[in-house]
């Protein structure tokens, strides 16, 4: 009798409901006009555009800048956390900006597999303490992962308490 041993299964079966998630956060920004982008959830806190936008850039920071992933793809989201830049963005620039983003990781999560998420990557930048940490692929797309879904609830929240419509969890 062959003992074949199972293919390692991929990140993106182990995250199988994220793109699930991506989609309910699209759904939820698509409908909103300039003035529903710019609500907060209080005073001080930031409103959903910028919310929306530091996702994105925070998916090109990870899966690019530390990871080298995706390559010119993510070329066009290097200044998404730019304050002055995010007050501008419309709901479709940011849909678009989504859906780009996770359609340049998501190749990624089905390519890698449990085999791989202990490859190491160290910061692409000195941070504040002139140090260059260093992150595990598995530590970074798990960050990723809950980056988004905390962003994404206060995306939510914040469209909820203003009567809209948030994600449909």
């Amino acid at each position: 009798m062959s003992m074949e041993r199972a293919a390692a299964p991929s990140l993106h079966e182990i995250y199988a409901t994220w793109g699930e998630y991506q989609a309910k956060v699209v759904r939820a920004v698509t409908p909103l006009d300039g003035e529903q982008l710019g609500l907060c959830a209080a005073q001080g806190l930031w409103p959903v555009r910028m919310l929306v936008s530091h996702i994105v850039s925070a998916r090109k920071w990870w899966f690019h800048d530390w990871m080298g992933d995706g390559g010119v793809g993510w070329d066009e989201y290097d200044s998404w956390d730019d304050l002055e830049e995010m007050a501008t963005r419309t709901a479709p620039v940011l849909v678009r900006a989504l859906e780009a983003s996770w359609s340049l990781m998501s190749p990624s999560l089905a390519r890698w597999t449990t085999a791989d998420i202990d490859a190491k990557f160290a910061r692409p930048t000195p941070n504040a303490a002139g140090e260059k940490p260093v992150r595990t692929r598995g530590w970074i797309v798990w960050h990723v992962a809950e980056h988004d879904v905390y962003h994404g609830g206060e995306i939510s929240l914040t469209l909820g308490m203003h009567g809209l419509r948030g994600l449909d969890l």
